[in-house]
Order: structure tokens, then sequence, then C-alpha cells
């Protein structure tokens, strides 16, 4: 059959690639995004305009724009890509980091707007009540706002990982496409796409719809009601 001599010749490496880049980008951009957008929302309403954009711009740039953004700022032959070259015996330029740093700049975006979205919502009595009783900003932050902003936090960081996981344009133009090392299932579906070997185009397609309607089912297991009912969270 047609299938199984696709599945017994396919690599499965851009799986793990994929999959190791999702968690390590989102890993990074829920810390960042949490901590951003915690500190935005401490500002006074008139400063918040400019970090703001600064901090949701990627979201709005063409993934292709990022990662000219990226190449131009890692290259070797730049200052900074240099420096870490020299100084560090690190090369961003098509590596695994390279992956890890373009997915994330695309990703983060999300974390932080779903986080500053649901620390918005966090009753500012309560923040009020914690500053009287005494307790520390950062006291404040892990037990009042943090837990009440959970709900969102957690969406956020499922909706980080899909868009990290995915991301093309960035990743290709930053970390390139070298199998088994830096090659996403995105990159190897346009790569045998345009081989012609619709195949695994297809089983890699096929792949990528099942791990979305995974993610779509946790989303669904975040924001169902029965989850605080039953005490997950």
């Amino acid at each position: 059959m047609e299938l199984t001599r696709v599945l017994s010749t396919l690599d499965w490496s851009p799986l793990f690639i994929s999959l190791k880049t999702g968690f390590a980008a989102t890993v990074i951009a829920f810390f960042l995004g949490i901590g951003a957008a915690y500190a935005v929302l401490k500002l006074p309403p008139r400063l918040r305009a400019v970090p703001d954009s600064v901090l949701t711009l990627p979201l709005v740039l063409p993934p292709t724009v990022a990662g000219f953004f990226l190449l131009l700022l890692f290259s070797v032959r730049r200052p900074f890509g240099a420096f870490l070259l020299e100084t560090f015996d690190i090369r961003i330029i098509q590596s695994f980091t390279g992956c890890v740093i373009a997915a994330t700049v695309i990703a983060f975006p999300l974390m932080y707007r779903n986080a500053r979205g649901a620390f918005e919502q966090v009753d500012i009595n309560l923040i009020y009540a914690g500053r009287t009783l005494g307790l520390s900003e950062w006291t404040i932050f892990r037990k009042i706002a943090l837990p009440s902003a959970a709900p969102g936090i957690l969406s956020g960081t499922v909706l980080t990982f899909a868009r990290a996981m995915g991301e093309y344009g960035a990743t290709s133009m930053l970390a390139g496409n070298i199998l088994g090392k830096t090659s996403t299932i995105s990159q190897t579906i346009a790569m045998v796409m345009q081989d012609g070997d619709y195949g695994k185009a297809g089983v890699w397609t096929a792949i990528v719809i099942l791990i979305a309607f995974v993610i779509l089912w946790v989303m669904n297991k975040v924001g169902s009601r029965k989850m605080y009912q039953r005490g997950w969270w």
C-alpha cells in the first residue's frame, strides 16, 4: 500500500524538532510574557502604549520580516552575532537554537496579550487588600494576581505552544532547513511539496491536524467550568 510505503520511509525527526522547539519556546515565552504583562500593567496608562506596541509587534508583522530582523541581529557578519561567536562560540544561524529563538519571538505576543488580558480581569480590590495587609508586591503577584489570572494564562500557554510549533517563516530565515537539525514539520511539508511527494506531504499534514485537535481539546479543558468544579485548578 502507498501509505505503508510512505510511513516506512518517513523521517520522524521533523516531528521531534517541532515538539522540542514548541516546548522550549513556550517555556521561555511563558516566563517572559507573564513578567512583561505584569510590568506593563503597573505602568501609568499614558506610558503603556509604546512598550505594549513593541511587545505586540511580532504578532502583526509577517514572519519573514521578523526573520529578516533576527537574521540581521544574529548574523556572524554583524556585531552582535560576531560577538556571540567569538566570545562564547555560539552560532545562532542555522542551528536548533535559532529555531527556538525564532519561534519564541513569533509566539511571545500571544503569551503576552493573553497574560495581560488575564491580569486586567483580576479584581483590583484584592490587590488593594493585599497591600493593606502589608504583603510585598512579589507576594501579591504570587498569591493573588497569578492564581486569579491562571485560566487566561493557561489558554495563552496552549496558544503559544501551537504557534511556536507551527512557525515557518522566521524559522526558515534564521535557522534554515537542515534535515535532522532545524527542519520542522512546516518546513518539511513545503520541501516535500516542492519535490512533488504528495504522499509524505499528506502524512505530515494529517499529523499536524491531529496535533491541532489535541491542542483544541486541551484549550476546551482549560476553559471548561467542569475543570474548576472538579478541583483541577
